[in-house]
């Protein structure tokens, strides 16, 4: 279960402090989904590298089964969000001299706690997003929604209990989109993750099993 109590974040602006994000309280479960709208600058990608333990709030508390990553040293962190965290962001990021298989392989190679069933896992990740045939092609030889189904085979092949995703089909076409969106929810599924999902398309937000809207007010069921 991921709890978010009273989560604030500000920055210190060049004449006083700006505050992004303020009093956010959130409860996701295992195998739940949730999307979370709002406008630009609103601090959906803030709250989204808080929760996912990349940049420490201002105040307040994340659990993730009951452990506040805030409290780790950095080394900890670090293996805490490899182990438990899987990210999904607009751009792909992936590494343009590696393979698909040496891309989705990444995460496993700086683990703290190796698995010996790691490039099987991937395989079969692989397999699962319809990338079979393309195990040894570079990012160059695929087309935009095939990068990003690396991507997502990439931030689930530890199995993380956590999988946060920024705009995930934000740079594909209409049913590339669509086509990223259901393998998203499949994968979720099968895996029963805690599924975040921050997005400005409207369609994408209402696959999802609750749905918040971020602003002014703060987080609101909608």
């Amino acid at each position: 279960m991921l709890e978010v109590r009273r989560l604030s974040k500000e920055y210190q602006g060049p004449a006083e402090r700006l505050a992004v994000l303020s009093e956010i309280d959130l409860v996701v479960g295992d195998g739940e989904s949730v999307s979370i709208m709002g406008p630009s600058g609103s601090g959906k990608s803030t709250l989204l590298y808080i929760l996912g333990g990349l940049e420490p709030p201002t105040s307040g508390t994340v659990l993730l089964d009951g452990r506040n990553p805030f409290d780790l040293d950095d080394a900890d962190l670090a293996a805490f969000r490899n182990r438990h965290v899987g990210l999904v962001f607009q751009d792909h990021h992936l590494l343009p001299q590696c393979s698909v298989l040496e891309n989705v392989l990444v995460p496993t190679l700086v683990a703290t706690d190796g698995r010996d069933d790691a490039e099987r896992q991937a395989r079969d990740l692989i397999e699962r997003v319809g990338l079979g045939a393309r195990l040894h092609h570079r990012p160059q030889e695929l087309s935009g929604g095939e990068k990003q189904r690396v991507a997502l085979a990439r931030a689930l092949v530890r199995s993380p209990r956590l999988v946060l995703c920024d705009e995930p089909t934000g740079n594909l076409d209409r049913e590339s989109a669509d086509s990223v969106a259901a393998l998203l929810l499949d994968l979720h599924r099968s895996q029963q993750t805690i599924l975040i999902v921050v997005t400005h398309n409207p369609d994408l937000a209402h696959r999802m099993g609750t749905h918040y809207r971020l602003g002014v007010g703060g987080l609101r069921a909608v």
